[in-house]
Order: C-alpha cells, then sequence, then structure tokens
C-alpha cells in the first residue's frame, strides 16, 4: 500500500502535493522539512499535512545525507564486550 499523506516538517522526495485541509498544490526538490501550507492562517487547517500527487513522498533515503550531524541528533554508540576494558 502506497502511503499518500506527508504531515509538516516531513523529509520528502521530488514532486508535488497538495495541502490535505484546503487543497493548494505546491511542488518541490527533496527538502529536509515540508513546510506548512502558505494558506494555514487564511483558513482553517486542522490536518497539518500534504497528500502526494506525484512523486514518492517520504523519502526513504535522506535526501540531504552530507548533512548527517543534524543538531538535536545523535549517533548511536554500540555498547559491547568489546569497548569494556
Amino acid at each position: 500500500m502506497r502511503k499518500d499523506y506527508v504531515p509538516y516538517g516531513s523529509d520528502v522526495s521530488p514532486g508535488t502535493y497538495a495541502c490535505v485541509d484546503c487543497g493548494h498544490e505546491y511542488s518541490n526538490q527533496a527538502k529536509t522539512s515540508m513546510p506548512p501550507c502558505p494558506q494555514l492562517r487564511k483558513t482553517p487547517h486542522t490536518r497539518h499535512g500534504w497528500k502526494i500527487l506525484t512523486g514518492l513522498g517520504d523519502a526513504v533515503v535522506d535526501p540531504y545525507p552530507e548533512k548527517a550531524n543534524k543538531p538535536g541528533i545523535k549517533k548511536a554508540e554500540a555498547f559491547g564486550s568489546a569497548s569494556k576494558k
């Protein structure tokens, strides 16, 4: 089953999206964070997301791998018997 909705702030692949609340269309290249709808303050928005019209939606692979050290995100460290002295 293909996902057809991405919430604001999602990493996404290039494509065309429509606001699930008002229908405003938005086309983009890969983004690290989908913006909120520009119509957000003009009309009521309760679902806060985008419907995928074209493209793949949520990026399976981070569209900006060169920015892997994003603020607030720490790499997991592996601890095992080999790391103990």
